[in-house]
């Protein structure tokens, strides 16, 4: 099966999504993932197909390694855990993204969560390291306050 044919089956997963870090691409469909070391190919591909993708590989270390080990995952195929979330939970990848793009992840074909982008605009500018500590210790006290609409469009 080709990569394109696997994003084609990304795209029909619910929080089917690319991720890319340091250590190569991962693609999140069905019940699988793809790896691989293409980054930049597979990104194009992704993108001109409309499937959303997180690269992390400008965020500081620091950042991503916080919201990978700290930060729910995404939720793949299933329904997310409910709010309030935490390293072992799995969460709608807009809300996910919403943190990333916060720490300077480029984000594409994703919506933000709006309430995640809400929490993100009523908090003073600080620096990033602090305001993802803040973002995350509000997930995990805060049920209510970051629950989404699942049916967010996606932009």
């Amino acid at each position: 099966m080709s990569v394109a044919d696997r994003i084609a089956r990304a795209l029909l997963t619910p929080g089917g999504h690319l991720s890319i870090g340091r250590g190569g691409f991962t693609l999140h469909y069905d019940n699988c993932r793809l790896s691989g070391y293409d980054c930049d190919e597979v990104k194009v591909e992704a993108i001109a197909a409309g499937l959303p993708v997180i690269d992390t590989r400008l965020v500081p270390f620091s950042l991503a390694a916080k919201l990978a080990v700290h930060g729910p995952m995404i939720a793949v195929n299933k329904n997310p855990d409910a709010a309030p979330w935490n390293g072992f939970s799995s969460a709608p990848l807009a809300a996910v993204a919403t943190a990333y793009r916060q720490v300077g992840a480029d984000v594409h074909n994703i919506a933000d969560c709006s309430k995640a982008r809400l929490w993100f605009a009523d908090h003073p500018l600080a620096p990033l390291d602090d305001l993802l500590d803040g973002w995350l210790a509000h997930v995990l006290r805060h049920e209510e306050a970051i629950s989404i609409d699942l049916e967010e469009p996606v932009a």
